[in-house]
């Protein structure tokens, strides 16, 4: 195994060597998916069904007793946005392309039954590093391979500022969640920011479900109006009025002929600059939890174990809760800070970074609870205007 090239919510992804070259390992901890063991061979099912030029090659699979190894193709080449910063020149009509290459991969799902369910530029990536690579769709992790073509899934799916309002909603979807992201990548590749902006759900779903992007004269004048109508068909509220891949492949705006030579590198970089920053501040955090474990290692070689982390974190962040409620003038990142730094001398350093670990974890539940919180509200006053209107 080699370096590790991304984490999510069920393991890790690494780069390995195979007779073939180099290859993309996911390992999933079975620990993690105890009870939806269903999920990983679902996807499995999938990738070994899939075969086109723009969705990344299944190679194999196996498990050990704790993990799941999915291997697939490597892709060297880096994001769509970030290989676009790095090019001198990129311009509308080269974005109707790359959108084509999208869409042909989302027309090959569709039409084998499959819904992605989570298309974004993160997944968009470049095989080689190489000027004229070829673009694929990666993570099939929450995608899922319908029973037949009109199936309603209903559990929530996608990333938030792309997912569709029918699945924030919870109302049932399908193929048409994939056109919508892509509305949203279209939009976005072609002005540096998103057409949505709300930072939390409510307000996110108000946004969607109005359904009128907006396309702001300082930057969308030298963008062609066939790129914009592009736009509005694919982000219709109405799932049922949105396109279907097929029919959007037919769409003028693709075969190039009226999209400009207007150079979009400013606006992606703009873009791709406060993503960085938003990247960047997790992995300072990371990189800053990672330092004082080994600072804490090289002064008494003492790693922290199982009790540096609350057994219930859940247990732990309502308990997080109900004192923050109790007491506001509190803040519960500061909950520890009288237990860490009681400590002094050698052995200061390590109860800080435990003490550190324990409040992350806390703060992550905390975090988790609230978001949970506000999206049963949202989903109970949703369906309250439901009823209002039957």
């Amino acid at each position: 195994m080699g370096r590790t090239l991304g984490a999510g919510t069920y393991g890790i992804v690494r780069e390995a060597d195979c007779p073939e070259g180099k290859v993309a390992v996911k390992i999933i901890l079975k620990k993690n998916v105890k009870g939806n063991e269903q999920m990983v061979y679902d996807e499995l099912m999938m990738l070994q069904k899939l075969g086109h030029p723009h969705i990344v090659r299944f190679h194999d699979w196996f498990e050990s007793r704790d993990k799941y190894y999915i291997v697939t193709q490597l892709a060297t080449g880096g994001e769509l946005f970030d290989r676009i910063c790095e090019k001198g020149k990129f311009t509308e009509k080269d974005a109707s392309q790359t959108i084509k290459q999208v869409l042909e991969a989302v027309n090959y799902l569709h039409e084998n039954n499959v819904v992605h369910r989570d298309l974004k530029p993160e997944n968009l990536l470049y095989l080689t590093p190489d000027q004229e690579s070829t673009l694929v769709l990666a993570d099939f992790g929450i995608a899922k391979m319908l029973d037949t073509k009109d199936e309603v899934l209903t559990t929530m799916a996608g990333s938030f500022g792309y997912a569709a309002p029918e699945v924030m909603l919870k109302k049932g979807h399908g193929k048409p969640v994939d056109i919508w992201s892509l509305g949203v990548i279209t939009y976005t590749l072609l002005c540096g920011y998103s057409p949505f902006r709300s930072e939390n759900l409510a307000d996110l779903i108000d946004e969607c479900q109005r359904g009128r992007p907006v396309f702001h004269e300082r930057y969308w004048k030298e963008v062609s109006k066939d790129a914009k109508d592009f736009i509005s068909s694919l982000l219709q509220p109405d799932p049922a009025s949105r396109p279907t891949s097929e029919e959007c492949l037919r769409h003028v705006w693709l075969t190039g002929a009226n999209a400009t030579d207007y150079n979009i590198i400013p606006e992606i970089r703009a873009y791709m600059a406060k993503a960085r920053l938003r990247r960047g501040i997790e992995i300072i955090k990371l990189a800053n939890r990672i330092e004082a474990l080994k600072m804490q290692e090289d002064e008494e070689d003492d790693v922290p174990g199982e009790a540096d982390v609350p057994a219930n974190p859940g247990e732990a962040a309502r308990q997080t809760l109900s004192k923050v409620k109790s007491n506001p003038q509190k803040s519960p990142a500061t909950s520890e800070s009288t237990d860490a730094g009681a400590a002094s001398g050698k052995g200061r350093l390590s109860r800080l970074a435990r003490g550190a670990i324990f409040r992350e974890v806390v703060l992550a539940k905390v975090r988790e609870m609230k978001s949970e919180e506000e999206k049963k509200q949202v989903e109970k006053a949703a369906t309250g205007k439901a009823r209002q209107t039957e």
